[in-house]
């Protein structure tokens, strides 16, 4: 079968262009929530790029060049690109083990991870895993981020070195509570109350957009008129005062040894990126009535994840705050994306110098508040009263998330997701003895039910089992109840598979087993009601020859006489 790029990859923005359907109104308003979306993302890029164990510029380089080429290249007419909160602690954890040099390995690894999934058009995956796991995945990571920003939040010391991990977190802010800083506590609780409630003023400008100019400007006032001084970006990276030259792609320096350590990590990224960005794009079509194209959004995500770490920039995916800032201030198309990030392009290289004087403490509240909108307690709570396995895999992936480590919740999500998934196919799946002496002369469920559907007899010495569901790995445990349901009288088995969608080759091993162990019993199994396409798998594996082709029926009826015929 022939590649078709084309049937995979579709972005948004060229298709815009090609209907000639983008006028000057559109793009008016495209220009407008572009810089409104701009100044939102300006305090998130600078916050996540600290809190990630980076710096505030490779927070909004991944902003400017992600946001560009994820709007660019997405299969979304609305996703805003760039860093969020999901990639925090996993972004923390690389650079404390392998350094700068080995997130921009992994960042490019989980990119080209992501371009694959899109080409093997696995976009639709994403939205069957279970939601009981995402929940809590993002919940997890909320407390996460939540304790991280504590040591900050409360000013302690600078050069306090607060260890990984949510528990000695916790012991290190404890054995330190003697030096909170209560003027920065008061900082950061006086910006978190204007995230909180600034809402309720107007919600056409962001609350931490308003928290950051505020503290900024209550930080500088202080500093100069009563010599009150606070924690800045400057006390933490001095550098900038002197403004910032503009990235250059620098390749890396790729090692067997590295890269095979950053396969896990890296997974994680693409994994998460996934997630957040398909989940996103779902969130933007339910408010806007669009669709996306969830494989190009993959490809999309991709391209900006192997191109973004080369300037210096950390993971990114499409961020669900943006993307609906967007669409209610008035966002049409990928445009406004790249507006988006050309007045981050614009404040990075002229305004920089200042961010000298964001106060620490305010940037922690506004991740603070970020952790809480993440957070979903109320669905968290709402799912507590859910099916006890949905409870199992939400608490385990939650804890998992929080004490563990998110590489490890990840992959055991993934592996649950699987589980859950076969466990409910096996349970719409059955195979059953037809226990009355009449069947419905048809292979249709729906006419089967009806009274005045004609009967067949069942012969004398023949009995009839019915699959209904897939016919896969997940039923093999269910063939033992055909071992021991034989009677002395039995002479021919009829199989009834008109409800079987496929057979796959655990199932094709397990009817062979079955129909051997049959025969050895002096029993011949016959077949009926195989479609097309089962049969067609029958005669792949050369199950048909086994069985007797002349054994095997589309319908019950003739299934019946030959039977019938048999067992005389």
């Amino acid at each position: 079968m022939k590649f078709n790029l084309k049937e995979v990859f579709q972005p948004k923005l060229f298709g815009l262009f090609e209907k000639g359907n983008y006028d000057g109104k559109k793009f008016t308003s495209d220009l407008i929530a572009g810089i409104i979306v701009g100044i939102i993302a300006l305090p998130l890029a600078i916050a996540f790029g600290i809190a990630s164990g980076v710096t505030p510029q490779q927070g909004l380089i991944t902003a400017i060049v992600a946001g560009f080429l994820i709007s660019f290249f997405g299969g979304s007419n609305f996703l805003i690109g760039g860093p969020t909160g999901a990639f925090i602690v996993i972004v923390a954890g690389i650079v404390s083990q392998y350094g700068m040099q080995g997130l921009i390995i992994a960042t490019i690894m989980a990119g080209v991870f992501l371009v694959a999934m899109g080409l093997c058009k696995m976009g639709a995956i994403f939205k069957f895993i279970p939601y009981p796991i995402v929940v809590g995945f993002t919940s997890g990571i909320a407390l996460t981020i939540f304790s991280t920003q504590m040591k900050d939040f409360f000013g302690l010391p600078l050069d306090l070195a607060v260890p990984a991990g949510f528990i000695p977190q916790w012991g290190c802010y404890f054995q330190n509570i003697g030096s909170i800083n209560w003027l920065e506590f008061a900082m950061s609780m006086g910006c978190l109350f204007i995230c909180i409630f600034w809402g309720r003023v107007t919600k056409k400008v962001p609350g931490s957009l308003i928290a950051l100019i505020l503290g900024t400007a209550v930080s500088v006032l202080l500093s100069k008129f009563a010599g009150i001084e606070f924690a800045t970006i400057g006390s933490k990276f001095p550098e900038l005062a002197n403004g910032l030259p503009m990235p250059k792609p620098v390749a890396p320096e790729f090692d067997f040894e590295t890269i095979k350590g950053l396969v896990s990590p890296a997974f994680t990224i693409a994994i998460l990126c996934a997630i957040e960005s398909l989940l996103a794009a779902m969130v933007a079509d339910g408010a806007t009535g669009k669709q996306h194209n969830s494989n190009t959004e993959l490809i999309g995500q991709g391209i900006a994840n192997i191109i973004t770490p080369m300037f210096g920039g950390i993971p990114a995916t499409g961020a669900l705050a943006r993307t609906m800032a967007s669409i209610n201030n008035g966002g049409k198309s990928p445009v406004t994306g790249l507006i988006h990030a050309v007045v981050l392009l614009l404040i990075y290289l002229f305004l920089m110098p200042y961010a000298v004087y964001i106060p620490l403490g305010c940037l922690a509240a506004i991740l603070v508040m970020v952790a809480y909108n993440m957070s979903e307690w109320k669905t968290f709570k709402y799912l507590l009263r859910g099916d006890k396995s949905d409870v199992a895999v939400l608490l385990l992936t939650f804890f998992l998330t929080v004490i563990v480590d998110l590489t490890v919740a990840i992959e055991v999500g993934v592996v649950l997701a699987i589980v859950l998934f076969v466990r409910r196919v096996m349970q719409t799946s059955t195979i059953s003895v037809l226990d009355g002496n009449q069947l419905a002369a048809t292979e249709d469920p729906e006419k089967a039910a009806m009274e005045n559907t004609d009967k067949l007899d069942i012969p004398a010495g023949v009995e009839v089992y019915e699959i209904d569901g897939p016919f896969f790995f997940g039923l093999a445990s269910r063939f033992e109840e055909f071992e021991n349901r034989k009677s002395g009288e039995t002479k021919v088995r009829i199989i009834r598979m008109r409800k079987v969608p496929f057979i796959d080759s655990t199932g094709i091993n397990n009817l062979r087993n079955l129909c051997e162990r049959t025969r050895k019993r002096g029993v011949t199994v016959i077949l009926s009601g195989v479609t097309d396409k089962v049969h067609a798998s029958l005669v792949k594996f050369g199950v048909d020859q086994e069985i007797g082709a002349d054994n095997i029926f589309p319908h019950i009826v003739p299934a019946l006489a030959k039977a019938k015929e048999l067992a005389e």
